[in-house]
């Protein structure tokens, strides 16, 4: 009994390192992602996924249109969102 438990806690020692060092600062990037694409707003400026910068000119449920400084709206799902520009 002794020398199994002395086998297993290395494992999981391993696993909560893991768990500590990948797993949840990872699901806490993903969290606050999901939070700021769930509160842009019509004229905020943002960066999509792709590197494109411009300002929100129309929001759906699931899309957004975006104007670039040219004048040219293109449209996009909130997910390629990468980074909303606050100033």
């Amino acid at each position: 009994m002794g020398s199994t438990l002395t086998n297993l806690i290395p494992l999981i020692l391993m696993f909560a390192i893991f768990y500590f060092l990948l797993i949840r600062p990872q699901q806490k990037r993903q969290k606050k992602t999901r939070e700021m694409q769930a509160s842009l707003e019509k004229g905020q400026k943002v960066i999509t996924i792709g590197g494109m910068h411009g300002i929100i000119d129309a929001m759906d449920e699931g899309t957004i249109t975006v104007r670039t400084t040219d004048g040219t709206k293109m449209v996009f799902d909130r997910a390629a969102v990468r980074e909303a520009i606050t100033e």
